[in-house]
């Protein structure tokens, strides 16, 4: 049994196909003032906090074992209404690749070709700056043929990430009710053009990155299209993690992976669509990693050094304020994370 660890332009066009709807509350921040929070996930319930979420769960099988997962996305309009999920149509640019798997149906079950493996020990073992950790070691890992991303009989791709089975259950999951078929899964706050997000990892294409995040290891999501692109073609969204933000658990402007794995924190990422608005069908819960680091860590204390939209990561790596690993140039290193998209704070 485990152990818990301590871009406007062709999207503006198509957005008048349709836009995802929310709905609406109020919360105070932490200095008391009032605030917009939208729920962008029709089917999901969040805490007071907006630290977890409550998701529907459902059966399947995999060989007669039973497996449960969660669906938070389709690729089909319609679908994707009834299921009160996100519409997100480029998840079927993966159709044909080893991170779509086609499922049967029997008997209105999922019947699934690849599981995961949760037995393993998740180990994350930060170093003396926080990162990179002195040892990375995910809890969960996928079968050779699994994948969240399933294909139904009639075509749908769905994100639908397995949560148990008999070898354990999610590292992110915090408590499950099968009579009442929901689960309650960890959340992670971020960015997205300035706001906060919320958003729950369910996988991850790289070990050390699936052991940060708490996610099932899934080496197939590498081979979806396309890494580096964000048009209606790729099945992707650009992910920007900062590597080396400021620090110090009481610095109102601490971001970045350091700063999480020393406990200070969420690493605060910063996602370049989210599943509303203008650009709704851009919109991917595959998010093509940009690992994001800073030339020189700005040292003062202005909200200017905390990071918040993709298109500003952009603009500091061309003016070379902002690099990739090694001083290499920013952009893609070939990782895709799977993670929801839940709410926003507006």
């Amino acid at each position: 049994m485990k152990k818990p660890m301590r871009q406007l332009t062709m999207w503006g066009l198509l957005a008048a196909v349709g836009v995802i709807a929310g709905s609406f509350a109020v919360a105070a921040n932490a200095e008391g003032m009032k605030k917009s929070h939208r729920l962008l996930l029709k089917s999901a319930i969040e805490n007071a906090d907006y630290t977890e979420v409550t998701l529907p769960i459902f059966e399947g099988q995999r060989s007669g074992e039973t497996v449960w997962f969660v669906v938070t996305e389709s690729s089909d309009k319609a679908d994707a209404a009834t299921r009160g999920v996100h519409y997100s149509p480029k998840m079927a640019n993966g159709k044909g690749t080893l991170a779509v798997q086609s499922v049967g149906m029997v008997n209105g079950k999922v019947q699934f070709l690849g599981s995961v493996d949760f037995s393993p020990e998740r180990v994350v073992v930060p170093s003396e700056t926080g990162f990179p950790p002195k040892e990375a070691k995910p809890g969960a890992i996928g079968e050779a043929l699994y994948t969240p991303l399933i294909q139904l009989p009639n075509g749908i791709v769905l994100n639908a990430p397995q949560i148990k089975n008999n070898s354990g259950t999610h590292d992110r999951l915090i408590r499950i009710d099968l009579e009442k078929h929901v689960a309650t899964f960890k959340m992670t706050d971020g960015f997205f053009e300035g706001r906060r997000v919320h958003y729950t990892s369910f996988n991850a294409s790289d070990p050390a990155i699936a052991a940060l995040e708490a996610a099932n290891y899934t080496p197939n999501l590498k081979a979806l299209p396309s890494k580096g692109a964000n048009g209606p073609s790729s099945a992707l969204t650009g992910l920007a993690p900062v590597v080396n933000g400021p620090t110090g658990k009481m610095n109102p402007h601490r971001q970045g992976l350091s700063s999480a794995l020393m406990g200070e924190g969420d690493p605060l990422n910063i996602v370049q669509e989210i599943p509303f608005g203008a650009r709704a069908l851009a919109y991917s819960p595959m998010w093509d990693v940009h690992a994001t680091v800073w030339a020189q860590v700005p040292m003062q204390a202005s909200s200017s050094v905390t990071l918040t939209d993709f298109n500003d990561v952009e603009k500091k790596a061309f003016a070379g304020q902002i690099t990739g690993p090694e001083g290499k140039s920013w952009g893609p290193i070939g990782v895709v994370v799977n993670c929801p998209i839940i709410s926003i704070e507006e």
